[in-house]
């Protein structure tokens, strides 16, 4: 695959959450390369609350990573 990561930066958390979606579906795209066994099995597990849950979580745990790397966007400000 391609380099696509140039790194873990982002300038706003909303950008490093949508760095965190991105993180989870290229994992995704690495474990199932095949887009159509990929577009074939969507319906089944997208309408399954257990692995919307997973998925959440998978995305949550990039988060966590991707907040750290920007030391949590934090200013000089303190907020309570």
């Amino acid at each position: 695959m391609d380099e696509w990561i140039k790194s873990l930066k982002t300038n706003t958390p909303q950008e490093g959450f949508e760095l965190a979606i991105k993180l989870a579906t290229k994992g995704i795209e690495y474990v199932q390369p095949d887009e159509k066994i990929r577009k074939k099995i969507r319906p089944k597990y997208s309408r399954n609350p257990d692995n919307l849950i997973a998925a959440s979580e998978v995305i949550a745990i990039h988060y966590q990573t991707v907040a750290a790397a920007n030391n949590y966007w934090r200013t000089n400000k303190r907020v309570y």
